[in-house]
């Protein structure tokens, strides 16, 4: 009998861990996705505030800096809008983020015009371009546009574009500073051994001085995945190093895993296996691994633990893709997947994707694949 309790006390404290681990992770998203750090990006500077509060994580879990203050620094060219937001369309005010954006690579433009038609979708002006989309999703430009570029939502915007102003302000930043964030917990018996952990924690930043996208699942949850896993390892040591990055510039075409592994701070030949998570908020319709067509016997593996547990509902395979920050370590023949997840809210790289709406549906037994699957490896 007493086995019996001590067996049931043993669950329910590991139920209450991960009941913690979820609760922290939530408030990792509220913040990440917050106004304050505005979209973790190029304006308000918000990508600095992020850095900032990723470092002080880093530290209060109890990581070692794998670079000074955590920070692997670099920089790169972008194109920003700080200010001015305004468009009004036959004389009616457009809502930015939800009746249009700018496309990202536009010089600024303070304009009364007509416009001509092209055709349905199309119409024009010198020096402008305004074009009907279904879904309107933001990104991130690294040039100048000849032309400024306005996207219309057709599910708000009903009218035939004939007279259109606008007045728009952007800045393009030749030399944005960013910074990786990184840390490790060591290996009790191979420290040289490596594991890795990695997560993009900028998002889109601002579009004007009033519109955010918030990035809740691009990739607050990764990021708020990473520390939870952070805050596990330092309490449950591997024989292997583990290894934390956040990557700042993803969204910019890779660019932070990219100066990475072009300036790494330890051998790459010493990284066993890599797991790098973006959008993994939700899950009610399972997991995608990238690369898992390129590493069978690593992807076998995760399945079988998958099987026996009984944790994410089905893990769909998928092949080579240059489409998160795992890609150039593969290339480097760094053995790595990409996870994501699937099912749930719709929103990406828009205003909508928020911490309210995002369900965590697969968090827990995501979190506990990867701590088992990481186990099998380090044995």
């Amino acid at each position: 009998m007493k086995k019996i309790f001590a067996l049931m006390f043993i669950n329910l404290m590991a139920i209450c861990a991960h009941a913690q681990d979820i609760t922290y992770t939530k408030n990792v998203i509220d913040t990440l996705a917050s106004a304050k750090y505005w979209g973790r990006g190029y304006t308000k500077g918000g990508m600095k505030l992020a850095a900032d509060y990723l470092t002080n994580q880093f530290k209060e879990i109890g990581l070692e800096p794998l670079a000074e203050d955590f920070r692997q620094r670099f920089e790169y060219p972008v194109n920003t809008f700080p200010g001015k937001m305004s468009v009004t369309l036959n004389g009616k005010q457009l809502v930015p983020g939800q009746d249009f954006i700018v496309g990202n690579g536009s010089p600024g433009l303070k304009e009364s015009t007509r416009l001509k038609k092209l055709d349905s979708v199309n119409f024009v002006s010198a020096g402008l371009n305004v074009v009907f989309k279904d879904k309107l999703t933001w990104s991130v430009a690294t040039s100048l546009d000849s032309l400024t570029t306005i996207e219309l939502n057709t599910n708000t915007v009903k009218q035939t574009p004939k007279r259109i102003e606008i007045d728009i302000e952007n800045k393009f930043d030749s030399a944005f500073r960013a910074a990786n964030i990184c840390g490790f917990v060591r290996g009790t018996k191979h420290p040289d051994s490596v594991l890795m952990i990695t997560a993009h924690y900028d998002h889109l930043g601002g579009m004007g001085a009033d519109t955010y996208f918030p990035g809740a699942n691009d990739n607050a949850a990764g990021v708020a995945t990473l520390l939870s896993l952070a805050k596990y390892y330092i309490k449950n040591p591997q024989s292997y190093t583990v290894v934390f990055v956040c990557f700042a510039g993803e969204e910019a075409g890779l660019l932070g895993s990219g100066f990475f592994v072009q300036h790494p701070p330890f051998p790459l030949a010493n990284i066993k296996f890599l797991i790098n998570l973006d959008l993994v908020g939700t899950g009610s319709e399972g997991m995608t691994v990238v690369n898992s067509t390129v590493y069978p016997k690593a992807f076998d593996l995760m399945n079988k633990i998958n099987d026996s547990e009984h944790l994410i509902s089905v893990i769909h395979p998928r092949g080579k893709a240059a489409n998160s920050d795992h890609y150039f370590f593969s290339q480097m023949g760094v053995p790595a997947f990409f996870i994501y997840t699937q099912g749930g809210p719709k929103a990406y790289h828009d205003i909508y994707d928020v911490p309210q709406n995002l369900p965590l549906t697969a968090y827990q037994n995501l979190f506990k694949l990867i701590v088992d699957f990481f186990g099998k490896l380090s044995e």
